[in-house]
């Protein structure tokens, strides 16, 4: 293992703790930007180290895995903290990686690759597959609370959001028995990637092991940091004159930082169908996790989650999964469905500054 693969983590962690004892200053928001890139860079390098000991597409799910659930506990003690003042933060939160996701990742990887590579290919079935799985949850869980009329305003009654987190947690899991069981083939690379990732060698099991407990530290300081700079993002956004939404997407774009980064090395690297299993698996990891957990929370404290998205959230939402379903309809991409995605990003961001 790299020295700095070691030390960078273990340093992050350190100033994390230090930020949460001591007073936020200029001083230590810029050290914990400094360290919150220097975790992101060190969780993508043991995630490549983990995934190519056990393989695709094992790999893309542990980061996935590992970060979502580190979000949703961030997720968690924020509710707990003051609940009736975040009854929006679920749906806002799940949106935004949603979006970020589908466009922003998906269209900078497509950009990427398709500049680097012309084109690249992918297998349809294991991406629509992802896709197919999303658009369920996504309905499920922020579209069909703006129309229920069994409680006031979008939010579900206690049954009905019982219901969406069960659905929530068999269609992830299920997803995840095709991913990596019933139907694993559909989501190895494919091509000259494929034979690549076979015949190169693994690394030993202690290095993997090693990467592992590293991954952990190096996510958990990446979600920590990225909380502790939030206070400092909410002056900027109240300066700015920006609606509170945005403090959303950028607390959504440092965390999903480390599952970016190892995005786009894929697709630069031609392994698009590795590309795409860590965006659709994040953005799946990210609904049928939460969705119970704050679910649950919510039935405990006794507060509703507003889960419903406005009419301008939807549109986007359905402009998005329309394109998304056009680009992954033929196995191959270039770079013009890349720009594509990266505009509806762009509109995302713009809009919500911008309401």
């Amino acid at each position: 293992m790299p020295l700095w693969a070691l030390v960078i983590p273990i340093a992050a962690a350190g100033l994390l703790a230090a930020a949460l004892a001591l007073p936020t200053s200029a001083a230590m928001a810029i050290a914990c930007v400094a360290a919150l890139a220097g975790a992101v860079v060190a969780a993508v390098h043991h995630a490549e180290v983990v995934a190519h000991r056990v393989g695709e597409p094992f790999g893309t799910l542990v980061l996935s895995l590992a970060i979502t659930i580190i979000e949703v506990a961030l997720i968690l003690s924020m509710m707990l903290a003051d609940a009736r003042a975040k009854t929006t933060l679920p749906r806002d939160t799940i949106f935004s990686a949603v979006m970020i996701i589908c466009n922003g990742v998906v269209g900078l990887c497509l950009l990427v690759g398709g500049l680097r590579h012309r084109e690249q290919s992918f297998h349809v079935e294991g991406a629509n597959t992802g896709l197919a799985t999303l658009i369920a949850l996504t309905t499920l869980s922020l579209v069909l609370p703006t129309f229920t009329t069994s409680s006031a305003g979008p939010t579900y009654t206690v049954a009905q959001l019982a219901f969406a987190a069960i659905a929530s947690l068999v269609l992830w899991g299920m997803f995840v028995f095709v991913q990596t069981v019933r139907h694993r083939d559909y989501f190895l690379p494919v091509g000259t990637a494929a034979d690549e990732s076979v015949h190169s060698s693994a690394p030993s099991t202690r290095l993997a092991m090693a990467s592992s407990g590293m991954l952990l530290v190096a996510l958990v300081a990446v979600v920590g940091l990225a909380k502790v700079l939030s206070p400092v993002i909410e002056v900027a956004v109240a300066a700015a004159g920006a609606p509170q939404a945005a403090i959303g997407i950028a607390i959504a774009m440092l965390v999903l930082l480390p599952e970016t980064a190892a995005a786009v090395r894929a697709a630069i690297a031609n392994r698009l169908q590795t590309s795409l299993n860590l965006a659709f698996g994040s953005a799946l990891a990210s609904i049928g996790l939460t969705i119970p957990a704050v679910a649950f929370a919510s039935v405990v404290i006794g507060v509703p989650l507003e889960l419903g998205l406005q009419p301008k959230d939807l549109v986007l939402l359905v402009l998005s999964f329309v394109v998304a379903s056009i680009t992954l309809v033929s196995g191959r991409t270039h770079v013009m469905q890349g720009i594509v995605h990266l505009a509806i990003f762009a509109a995302f961001v713009f809009f919500a500054l911008v309401p």
